[in-house]
Protein backbone atom coordinates (compact mmCIF):
# COMPACT_ATOMS: atom_id res chain seq x y z
CA UNK A 1 0.00 0.00 0.00
CA UNK A 2 2.66 2.32 0.97
CA UNK A 3 4.87 2.06 -2.44
CA UNK A 4 2.46 3.72 -4.28
CA UNK A 5 2.38 6.75 -2.64
CA UNK A 6 4.88 9.45 -4.16
CA UNK A 7 8.07 8.59 -3.38
CA UNK A 8 10.97 11.13 -2.50
CA UNK A 9 14.27 10.80 -1.75
CA UNK A 10 15.62 13.85 0.69
CA UNK A 11 19.09 13.47 2.62
CA UNK A 12 17.77 15.98 5.86
CA UNK A 13 21.28 16.76 6.34
CA UNK A 14 22.09 17.58 3.34
CA UNK A 15 23.42 21.49 3.45
CA UNK A 16 21.06 23.21 0.85
CA UNK A 17 17.98 21.38 2.93
CA UNK A 18 18.84 22.04 5.92
CA UNK A 19 19.15 26.05 5.13
CA UNK A 20 15.95 25.80 2.98
CA UNK A 21 13.47 22.85 3.66
CA UNK A 22 10.69 24.95 1.99
CA UNK A 23 11.29 24.43 -1.54
CA UNK A 24 11.50 20.45 -0.65
CA UNK A 25 8.06 20.76 1.08
CA UNK A 26 6.39 22.82 -2.20
CA UNK A 27 7.49 20.06 -4.46
CA UNK A 28 6.34 17.05 -2.18
CA UNK A 29 3.07 19.22 -1.55
CA UNK A 30 2.29 19.14 -5.27
CA UNK A 31 2.95 14.96 -5.33
CA UNK A 32 -0.33 15.03 -2.58
CA UNK A 33 -0.85 14.99 0.99
CA UNK A 34 1.23 12.04 1.74
CA UNK A 35 4.20 11.14 0.16
CA UNK A 36 6.99 8.01 0.88
CA UNK A 37 10.38 9.71 2.22
CA UNK A 38 12.75 7.33 1.49
CA UNK A 39 15.98 8.52 3.58
CA UNK A 40 13.70 8.04 6.76
CA UNK A 41 11.89 5.05 5.49
CA UNK A 42 8.44 7.02 6.47
CA UNK A 43 5.42 7.65 5.06
CA UNK A 44 4.87 11.56 5.56
CA UNK A 45 1.86 14.04 6.12
CA UNK A 46 2.83 17.33 4.08
CA UNK A 47 -0.26 19.02 3.99
CA UNK A 48 -2.01 20.84 6.67
CA UNK A 49 -5.11 18.37 6.48
CA UNK A 50 -3.75 15.59 6.50
CA UNK A 51 -1.18 16.24 9.30
CA UNK A 52 -3.72 17.49 11.70
CA UNK A 53 -6.11 14.68 10.90
CA UNK A 54 -3.40 12.10 11.80
CA UNK A 55 -2.62 14.39 15.69
CA UNK A 56 -5.78 14.23 16.41
CA UNK A 57 -7.11 11.04 15.58
CA UNK A 58 -6.68 8.52 18.85
CA UNK A 59 -5.98 5.80 16.57
CA UNK A 60 -2.71 7.41 16.08
CA UNK A 61 -0.38 7.81 18.97
CA UNK A 62 3.23 7.43 20.26
CA UNK A 63 3.88 4.39 21.76
CA UNK A 64 5.05 1.60 18.86
CA UNK A 65 2.49 -1.71 19.08
CA UNK A 66 5.46 -3.84 19.39
CA UNK A 67 7.93 -1.64 21.65
CA UNK A 68 11.34 -2.79 21.12
CA UNK A 69 14.37 -3.01 24.14
CA UNK A 70 16.69 -0.03 23.38
CA UNK A 71 20.29 -0.88 23.34
CA UNK A 72 21.92 -1.51 26.65
CA UNK A 73 24.25 1.73 26.49
CA UNK A 74 21.00 3.70 26.11
CA UNK A 75 19.59 2.55 29.44
CA UNK A 76 19.57 5.49 30.96
CA UNK A 77 17.96 7.87 28.32
CA UNK A 78 15.22 5.93 27.77
CA UNK A 79 14.54 5.21 30.91
CA UNK A 80 13.65 8.85 31.34
CA UNK A 81 11.19 8.59 27.98
CA UNK A 82 9.52 5.66 29.89
CA UNK A 83 7.83 7.91 32.35
CA UNK A 84 7.42 11.05 29.81
CA UNK A 85 3.84 12.19 28.56
CA UNK A 86 4.80 12.52 25.11
CA UNK A 87 6.38 9.01 25.03
CA UNK A 88 2.41 7.39 26.80
CA UNK A 89 -1.09 7.03 25.58
CA UNK A 90 -4.11 6.78 27.67
CA UNK A 91 -4.85 5.97 30.44
CA UNK A 92 -1.13 6.65 31.70
CA UNK A 93 -1.12 9.80 29.74
CA UNK A 94 -4.19 11.25 31.02
CA UNK A 95 -3.31 10.46 34.50
CA UNK A 96 0.10 12.30 34.23
CA UNK A 97 -1.03 15.21 31.77
CA UNK A 98 -3.94 15.70 34.41
CA UNK A 99 -1.43 15.70 37.46
CA UNK A 100 0.88 17.86 35.52
CA UNK A 101 -1.40 20.73 34.67
CA UNK A 102 -2.61 20.93 38.81
CA UNK A 103 0.99 22.31 38.95
CA UNK A 104 1.63 23.98 35.97
CA UNK A 105 -1.40 26.19 35.63
CA UNK A 106 -2.16 29.48 33.50
CA UNK A 107 -2.21 31.08 36.31
CA UNK A 108 1.04 30.45 36.99
CA UNK A 109 2.28 30.89 33.24
CA UNK A 110 0.64 34.56 33.37
CA UNK A 111 2.16 34.66 36.60
CA UNK A 112 5.41 34.94 34.95
CA UNK A 113 5.36 38.08 32.71
CA UNK A 114 6.92 40.59 34.97
CA UNK A 115 9.82 38.29 35.81
CA UNK A 116 10.17 37.57 31.67
CA UNK A 117 10.04 41.28 30.94
CA UNK A 118 12.58 42.34 33.85
CA UNK A 119 15.43 39.24 32.57
CA UNK A 120 14.74 40.68 28.71
CA UNK A 121 15.77 43.94 29.82
CA UNK A 122 18.58 42.84 31.99
CA UNK A 123 19.74 40.42 29.26
CA UNK A 124 19.84 43.17 26.45
CA UNK A 125 21.38 45.84 28.89
CA UNK A 126 24.67 42.99 28.72
CA UNK A 127 24.28 43.27 24.74
CA UNK A 128 27.24 44.75 23.13
CA UNK A 129 27.16 48.20 21.54
CA UNK A 130 28.35 46.50 18.05
CA UNK A 131 27.56 43.46 16.49
CA UNK A 132 26.41 40.74 18.53
CA UNK A 133 24.87 37.11 18.01
CA UNK A 134 21.22 37.30 19.40
CA UNK A 135 21.33 33.34 20.05
CA UNK A 136 23.70 33.01 22.54
CA UNK A 137 22.88 36.48 24.16
CA UNK A 138 19.30 36.65 24.07
CA UNK A 139 17.12 33.57 22.97
CA UNK A 140 19.44 30.88 24.92
CA UNK A 141 19.15 32.32 28.21
CA UNK A 142 15.83 33.72 28.45
CA UNK A 143 14.23 30.75 28.10
CA UNK A 144 16.84 28.78 30.27
CA UNK A 145 16.74 31.05 32.98
CA UNK A 146 13.07 31.65 33.02
CA UNK A 147 12.37 27.44 33.13
CA UNK A 148 15.13 26.93 36.09
CA UNK A 149 13.02 29.71 38.04
CA UNK A 150 10.01 27.98 37.67
CA UNK A 151 11.05 24.72 38.68
CA UNK A 152 12.99 26.59 41.87
CA UNK A 153 16.08 26.17 40.74
CA UNK A 154 19.57 28.60 40.93
CA UNK A 155 19.76 31.00 37.74
CA UNK A 156 23.50 29.79 38.12
CA UNK A 157 22.23 26.12 37.32
CA UNK A 158 21.51 27.47 33.75
CA UNK A 159 24.90 26.42 31.88
CA UNK A 160 24.59 23.20 33.33
CA UNK A 161 20.76 22.78 31.61
CA UNK A 162 21.65 23.80 28.75
CA UNK A 163 24.55 21.46 28.27
CA UNK A 164 22.30 18.21 29.13
CA UNK A 165 19.46 20.08 27.37
CA UNK A 166 21.47 20.42 24.03
CA UNK A 167 22.86 16.41 24.64
CA UNK A 168 19.85 15.04 25.74
CA UNK A 169 17.84 16.73 22.37
CA UNK A 170 20.48 15.53 19.92
CA UNK A 171 18.90 11.70 20.59
CA UNK A 172 16.32 13.21 17.90
CA UNK A 173 18.90 14.90 15.35
CA UNK A 174 19.22 12.92 11.81
CA UNK A 175 22.57 11.19 11.64
CA UNK A 176 23.25 10.80 15.25
CA UNK A 177 26.87 9.02 15.81
CA UNK A 178 27.66 6.91 18.73
CA UNK A 179 29.63 10.06 20.23
CA UNK A 180 26.28 11.89 20.14
CA UNK A 181 24.40 9.01 21.71
CA UNK A 182 27.21 8.91 24.15
CA UNK A 183 26.59 12.49 25.36
CA UNK A 184 22.83 12.20 25.73
CA UNK A 185 23.72 9.39 28.45
CA UNK A 186 25.74 11.54 30.08
CA UNK A 187 23.84 14.70 30.16
CA UNK A 188 20.68 12.00 31.14
CA UNK A 189 22.51 10.64 34.46
CA UNK A 190 23.90 13.79 35.63
CA UNK A 191 20.38 15.55 35.31
CA UNK A 192 18.23 12.76 36.72
CA UNK A 193 20.91 12.84 39.96
CA UNK A 194 20.31 16.80 40.57
CA UNK A 195 16.21 16.77 40.04
CA UNK A 196 16.59 13.69 42.45
CA UNK A 197 18.26 15.53 44.68
CA UNK A 198 16.11 18.82 44.15
CA UNK A 199 12.98 17.01 44.77
CA UNK A 200 14.49 14.90 48.07
CA UNK A 201 15.16 18.57 49.52
CA UNK A 202 11.64 20.20 48.70
CA UNK A 203 9.54 17.09 50.04
CA UNK A 204 11.54 18.35 53.31
CA UNK A 205 11.45 22.03 52.33
CA UNK A 206 8.63 22.86 50.43
CA UNK A 207 8.96 26.16 48.50
CA UNK A 208 6.46 27.96 45.59
CA UNK A 209 7.79 26.25 43.03
CA UNK A 210 6.87 23.69 40.41
CA UNK A 211 8.61 21.31 41.87
CA UNK A 212 6.80 21.63 45.12
CA UNK A 213 3.81 21.76 43.04
CA UNK A 214 4.16 18.65 41.57
CA UNK A 215 5.04 17.34 44.91
CA UNK A 216 1.63 18.48 45.99
CA UNK A 217 -0.38 17.60 43.00
CA UNK A 218 -2.99 15.21 43.40
CA UNK A 219 -5.99 13.34 42.15
CA UNK A 220 -8.55 10.87 43.15
CA UNK A 221 -5.75 9.94 45.66
CA UNK A 222 -2.85 9.58 43.05
CA UNK A 223 0.35 11.04 43.30
CA UNK A 224 3.66 11.63 41.14
CA UNK A 225 6.47 9.13 41.32
CA UNK A 226 9.88 11.08 41.79
CA UNK A 227 10.60 8.90 38.04
CA UNK A 228 7.98 10.78 36.75
CA UNK A 229 8.66 14.23 38.53
CA UNK A 230 12.20 13.95 37.34
CA UNK A 231 10.74 13.27 33.40
CA UNK A 232 8.40 15.99 33.53
CA UNK A 233 10.79 18.45 34.72
CA UNK A 234 13.30 17.02 31.80
CA UNK A 235 10.58 17.51 29.19
CA UNK A 236 9.20 20.97 30.06
CA UNK A 237 12.78 22.15 29.81
CA UNK A 238 14.34 20.27 26.76
CA UNK A 239 10.90 20.65 24.57
CA UNK A 240 10.43 24.08 26.08
CA UNK A 241 13.68 25.49 25.57
CA UNK A 242 14.98 24.10 22.80
CA UNK A 243 11.71 25.35 20.49
CA UNK A 244 11.38 28.67 22.29
CA UNK A 245 14.98 29.37 21.44
CA UNK A 246 14.28 28.37 17.75
CA UNK A 247 11.50 29.86 17.57
CA UNK A 248 12.44 33.82 19.03
CA UNK A 249 15.80 33.34 16.53
CA UNK A 250 13.98 32.16 13.61
CA UNK A 251 11.06 35.14 14.24
CA UNK A 252 14.02 37.54 14.38
CA UNK A 253 15.62 36.74 11.55
CA UNK A 254 12.12 36.84 9.77
CA UNK A 255 11.09 40.12 10.90
CA UNK A 256 14.43 41.28 9.52
CA UNK A 257 14.36 40.04 6.40
CA UNK A 258 10.93 40.91 5.80
CA UNK A 259 11.33 44.58 6.94
CA UNK A 260 8.61 43.84 9.36
CA UNK A 261 11.36 44.43 12.71
CA UNK A 262 10.19 47.48 14.71
CA UNK A 263 7.56 48.88 11.91
CA UNK A 264 5.09 46.28 12.93
CA UNK A 265 3.88 46.19 16.18
CA UNK A 266 4.22 43.15 18.36
CA UNK A 267 0.82 41.65 18.88
CA UNK A 268 -0.43 38.06 19.06
CA UNK A 269 -1.10 37.87 15.16
CA UNK A 270 2.51 38.68 14.51
CA UNK A 271 4.00 35.71 17.43
CA UNK A 272 1.35 33.34 15.31
CA UNK A 273 2.95 34.16 11.83
CA UNK A 274 6.43 33.87 13.42
CA UNK A 275 5.48 30.60 14.71
CA UNK A 276 3.25 29.35 11.36
CA UNK A 277 6.04 30.72 8.76
CA UNK A 278 9.33 29.09 10.43
CA UNK A 279 8.80 26.92 13.31
CA UNK A 280 10.94 24.86 15.36
CA UNK A 281 9.91 21.17 15.03
CA UNK A 282 9.74 19.77 11.41
CA UNK A 283 8.89 16.27 11.99
CA UNK A 284 6.81 14.63 14.93
CA UNK A 285 5.78 10.84 14.46
CA UNK A 286 2.92 9.00 15.38
CA UNK A 287 2.05 4.62 15.14
CA UNK A 288 -0.91 3.28 13.63
CA UNK A 289 -3.21 1.33 15.90
CA UNK A 290 -5.32 0.02 13.10
CA UNK A 291 -5.73 0.06 9.03
CA UNK A 292 -6.71 4.39 9.04
CA UNK A 293 -7.83 6.23 6.35
CA UNK A 294 -5.74 9.18 5.46
CA UNK A 295 -6.97 11.88 2.75
CA UNK A 296 -7.78 8.37 0.76
CA UNK A 297 -4.94 6.55 1.48
CA UNK A 298 -4.52 3.31 3.53
CA UNK A 299 -2.14 3.48 6.64
CA UNK A 300 -1.49 0.06 7.70
CA UNK A 301 -1.98 -1.00 11.56
CA UNK A 302 1.71 -0.86 13.45
CA UNK A 303 3.04 1.82 10.39
CA UNK A 304 5.41 4.74 11.62
CA UNK A 305 4.10 8.02 10.32
CA UNK A 306 5.57 11.64 10.03
CA UNK A 307 3.95 15.14 10.03
CA UNK A 308 5.64 17.54 8.94
CA UNK A 309 4.73 20.41 10.34
CA UNK A 310 6.88 22.60 8.42
CA UNK A 311 5.45 21.77 5.42
CA UNK A 312 1.62 21.82 7.09
CA UNK A 313 2.09 25.09 7.71
CA UNK A 314 3.04 26.62 4.47
CA UNK A 315 0.39 24.64 3.06
CA UNK A 316 -1.62 26.88 0.26
CA UNK A 317 -4.93 24.80 0.55
CA UNK A 318 -5.17 26.38 4.52
CA UNK A 319 -3.51 29.66 3.92
CA UNK A 320 -3.86 32.64 1.63
CA UNK A 321 -0.52 33.32 0.02
CA UNK A 322 1.15 30.53 2.54
CA UNK A 323 4.74 31.28 1.86
CA UNK A 324 4.60 34.87 2.34
CA UNK A 325 4.84 36.31 5.80
CA UNK A 326 1.98 38.77 6.59
CA UNK A 327 1.05 39.66 10.53
CA UNK A 328 -1.88 41.23 9.48
CA UNK A 329 -3.59 37.94 8.69
CA UNK A 330 -6.03 36.92 10.56
CA UNK A 331 -4.76 34.25 12.53
CA UNK A 332 -6.04 30.19 11.88
CA UNK A 333 -4.76 27.26 13.79
CA UNK A 334 -1.31 26.03 12.88
CA UNK A 335 0.52 22.71 13.80
CA UNK A 336 3.57 24.41 15.10
CA UNK A 337 2.59 22.98 18.41
CA UNK A 338 0.88 19.91 17.58
CA UNK A 339 -2.76 19.34 18.08
CA UNK A 340 -4.91 16.81 19.69
CA UNK A 341 -3.70 14.85 22.75
CA UNK A 342 -0.25 15.72 22.66
CA UNK A 343 -0.51 19.70 22.16
CA UNK A 344 2.22 20.78 23.81
CA UNK A 345 1.63 21.65 27.33
CA UNK A 346 4.54 24.18 27.56
CA UNK A 347 2.82 26.15 24.35
CA UNK A 348 1.07 28.95 26.50
CA UNK A 349 4.35 29.96 28.54
CA UNK A 350 6.58 29.85 24.81
CA UNK A 351 3.93 32.32 23.49
CA UNK A 352 4.16 34.39 26.22
CA UNK A 353 7.83 34.37 26.09
CA UNK A 354 8.01 35.03 22.57
CA UNK A 355 5.88 38.07 22.64
CA UNK A 356 7.35 39.78 25.76
CA UNK A 357 10.76 38.87 24.34
CA UNK A 358 9.70 40.44 20.74
CA UNK A 359 8.27 43.52 22.42
CA UNK A 360 11.53 44.18 24.66
CA UNK A 361 13.54 43.56 22.05
CA UNK A 362 12.38 46.22 19.68
CA UNK A 363 11.96 48.57 22.70
CA UNK A 364 15.42 48.27 23.39
CA UNK A 365 16.66 47.82 19.87
CA UNK A 366 14.13 49.57 17.78
CA UNK A 367 16.46 49.04 14.36
CA UNK A 368 18.74 46.23 14.03
CA UNK A 369 20.36 44.96 10.73
CA UNK A 370 22.43 41.54 10.10
CA UNK A 371 25.52 41.88 9.91
CA UNK A 372 25.93 38.01 8.55
CA UNK A 373 23.61 35.54 6.70
CA UNK A 374 21.87 33.54 9.00
CA UNK A 375 22.45 29.93 9.14
CA UNK A 376 20.54 27.61 10.81
CA UNK A 377 22.26 24.23 12.48
CA UNK A 378 22.45 20.87 11.29
CA UNK A 379 20.12 19.33 13.39
CA UNK A 380 17.43 18.09 11.57
CA UNK A 381 13.88 17.36 12.29
CA UNK A 382 14.74 20.89 14.47
CA UNK A 383 14.94 23.76 12.63
CA UNK A 384 16.99 26.92 14.61
CA UNK A 385 19.62 28.93 13.74
CA UNK A 386 22.86 28.53 15.25
CA UNK A 387 24.17 32.00 14.85
CA UNK A 388 22.37 34.88 14.55
CA UNK A 389 24.83 38.43 13.96
CA UNK A 390 23.17 41.50 14.33
CA UNK A 391 23.70 44.90 14.91
CA UNK A 392 21.89 48.08 16.28
CA UNK A 393 21.52 50.74 13.80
Amino acid sequence: MLESLPQVAQNPVDVAFVQDPYASYDQWRALGPLVYWQDYALPCAVSYAAANAILRDRRFGRVPLEPVSPPDHLAPFYAIEAHSMLELEPPQHTRLRNLVLRAFTSRRITGLAPEIETLCAELLAKCPDGPFDLITEFAQPLPVIIIARLLGVPDSMAPDLLRWSHAMVGMYQAGRTRADEDRAVAASREFVDFLRFYIDSRRTDPRDDLITQLIAAEEDGQTLSTDEMISTCILLLNAGHEATVHSLGNAVKTLIETGHYGTTPVSDALVEECLRFDPALHLFTRWAYDDIDVMGRIIPKGTQIACLLGAANRCPKHWDMAAEFNPSRTPKPNLTFGAGLHFCLGAPLARLEMRLALQALTRALPRLDLTEPPRYGDIYHFHGLSRLMVAPV
